[in-house]
């Protein structure tokens, strides 16, 4: 968790794609691999992604779900990120945002042998919201950026899905997540954990 979200040709995300493709960096990835705009998105897909730019202004660049390493490092934890050496310095100064319409969620059930089986898939969103801001953080990677997302404890609504859920911010505290001046603590408060729900068939 998170590993699987969609994203819906809107007008909200349209804006947020179109600025994408006029990176420079699109054609790098293209040389290698495909740069996905819509539908359900997976680790190792080049995406749209927020983040500040030299100047410290909000851009959007093309990026790959998921940090290099023994295995492929999707997720962080929130609550352990500013600690561990793997994520410390993309903690203190980047921070990113995945804009995405819904999260995918699959519901993992304990059986009466004591075991844990996934059950129904499960697309949710935060309440009143078009967009999800999923919260990561990013790195350079060969030359090129690559970002995992942020992780935190479920809201009480959905703890009968999954003991995770992403962490989201709300639209107005975007600017200020990506700031490399930011603290991110101060923000973890306003996280979105009030979520609507629905049963993918």
């Amino acid at each position: 968790m998170c590993c699987r979200y969609w994203t819906e040709e809107s007008p909200e995300l349209r804006a947020i794609v179109e600025e994408m493709n006029r990176s420079s960096l699109v054609r790098r990835w293209q040389e290698t691999t495909a740069v996905k705009s819509y539908g359900e998105i997976r680790p190792t897909d080049v995406v749209p992604v927020i983040a500040s730019n030299r100047a410290g202004n909000r851009a959007v660049y093309p990026m790959k779900w998921g940090y290099s390493g023994k295995s492929l490092l999707m997720n962080a934890r929130s609550e352990t990120a500013a600690q561990r050496p793997t994520f410390r310095e993309d903690w203190a100064r980047h921070r990113c945002i995945v804009p995405a319409s819904w999260y995918f969620e699959w519901e993992h059930r304990q059986g009466n042998d004591g075991k844990k089986y996934i059950g129904d898939k499960y697309m949710l969103q935060p309440r009143g919201s078009a967009v999800t801001w999923l919260c990561g953080l990013y790195r350079i990677e060969n030359g090129l950026p690559v970002f995992v997302v942020l992780t935190r404890e479920p809201g009480e609504g959905i703890r009968f899905l999954h003991d995770r859920m992403p962490l989201i911010m709300p639209e107005q505290l975007v600017n200020e997540w990506i700031r490399p001046d930011a603290r991110p603590e101060d923000l973890l408060p306003h996280a979105l954990t009030e979520m609507v729900w629905e049963k993918v068939e």
